[in-house]
């Protein structure tokens, strides 16, 4: 990968919030490139050394170590660039899942600069809950499909993730209100992507 700092877009929230499925549509339009770390995760052998790590940690509800974590994202993101599926000159980088703390958020700082923080904000988690348990039943995601370790990782997010939005500049953050069809939250979301997208461009 080369030095230069990719402009970058942080879809952020508790989990459940729908960061995936805003970052999976806006990832399908020109000028995005959707970065899942989830995803990132998922594709790992699970037999393999890398794999079991990951699996120790999110099988029970907690983040995956900073140093794995990033260097599997940044080995995946270097790859992408090498084949050509990303353009950083012309696509703004949408990160979904990493930073998941301060000390991620110090560790990608040279490889991204993070423009826009689009903050999934709800105040109430239990249809966050159900709709985590929903997707496990509907997706077969085993990692989702034990409410206690559900309800860990929301303990885990106030004590470790939520720290991450006092570490971008607070003009850079926009709350979204995760509720609503998955059209009207990307209507919400579209109003503070749109305009960062075109002056994105004109600076190119």
């Amino acid at each position: 990968m080369s030095d230069q700092r990719h402009a970058a877009i942080l879809l952020f929230g508790a989990p459940g919030t729908g960061k995936g499925t805003q970052g999976k549509v806006l990832g399908e339009l020109p000028g995005f490139f959707h970065l899942s770390s989830g995803d990132i995760f998922r594709s790992l052998d699970p037999d393999s050394e890398q794999g079991r790590a990951v699996d120790e940690h999110t099988s029970q509800g907690n983040l995956v170590p900073d140093d794995l974590t990033v260097t599997l994202w940044h080995n995946w993101l270097t790859q992408r660039i090498a084949a050509g599926e990303f353009d950083p000159a012309g696509e703004l980088l949408l990160l979904d899942g990493i930073p998941r703390n301060v000390a991620q958020c110090q560790l990608i700082e040279d490889h991204v600069d993070v423009q826009l923080v689009l903050h999934l904000s709800s105040d109430d988690i239990e249809p966050l809950v159900q709709r985590i348990l929903n997707r496990a039943r509907l997706e077969g995601r085993a990692d989702d499909g034990d409410e206690s370790i559900v309800r860990h990782r929301f303990d885990v997010y106030r004590a470790e993730s939520a720290p991450v939005l006092d570490f971008y500049p607070g003009e850079r953050r926009a709350d979204i209100d995760p509720d609503g069809t998955p059209a009207q939250v990307l209507a919400r979301v579209l109003e503070r992507v749109v305009p960062l997208q075109e002056q994105f461009l004109a600076s190119d």
